[in-house]
């Protein structure tokens, strides 16, 4: 095993001892590791740089005060979660006893929601403006988003990673009020052209402005 790859499995024993037992000294850790202080202190040392671990001084009756590290809330994101397993479970529960359509107004009402509070950030801005706006508020929801224009003057975004991946498999209308959300919020024609949920790398989006009348009457038909 290489250098960086033991320094990675070490780092990963600790926040699992961490995980499963609380907090912990250093002396704890190294015995549990089966490792020097020395060593156990460089990592923990990394973790609290990361902000992946904090420590707390825990005053004892007689002694020397103790120094228990424990993991943060950001540390959390490194271990598995499947979240998405209980959401189809639930949108599963109720396809079966309300019906798709009640399901797809789940999605709807997602939507909505989505759109009044992401609107006021697109007011008195360009469509090139619209655009960085919502690749960043794309980004800030783990989408992993970027986007470029092209020399005919489309701008094209691209998803490189989809947080409701599981869900949107299975349950399509996830995607068509995502794209729907994205034509209100730009007041421009969204086209996607690959999508994660259907195999793509990624999911891509070709942006190109609406006339001004045609855009009204887009607004009025989805208010």
């Amino acid at each position: 095993m290489k250098k960086g790859q033991e320094s990675g499995s070490t780092r990963r024993n600790i926040m699992t001892l961490l995980k499963m037992k609380g907090p912990l000294t250093i002396g704890a850790l190294a015995e549990e590791l089966g490792i020097t202080e020395m060593g156990v202190r460089r990592h923990v040392l990394q973790l609290e740089q990361e902000s992946l671990a904090k420590t707390k001084v825990v005053r004892q009756a007689m002694g020397r005060p103790l120094h228990v590290y424990s993991l943060t809330e950001r540390a959390e994101e490194h271990f598995p979660k499947t979240y998405h397993n209980l959401a189809l479970e639930l949108l599963r529960e109720l396809d079966h006893t309300s019906g798709t359509e009640t399901v797809n107004l789940l999605f709807e009402g997602r939507r909505r929601r989505m759109l009044a509070q992401y609107t006021p950030m697109m007011e008195n801005r360009s469509l090139e403006e619209r655009v960085a706006e919502l690749s960043s508020i794309q980004n800030s929801g783990g989408y992993m988003a970027e986007w470029s224009k092209e020399e005919d003057g489309t701008f094209v975004m691209q998803e490189f990673n989809c947080p409701i991946r599981q869900v949107a498999s299975q349950y399509r209308k996830a995607c068509q009020c995502e794209q729907s959300l994205f034509e209100e919020l730009l007041g421009a024609k969204v086209v996607r052209s690959e999508c994660m949920a259907e195999g793509g790398h990624s999911c891509r989006y070709a942006i190109t402005p609406i006339p001004p009348a045609k855009r009204d009457k887009t607004l009025e038909k989805s208010s």
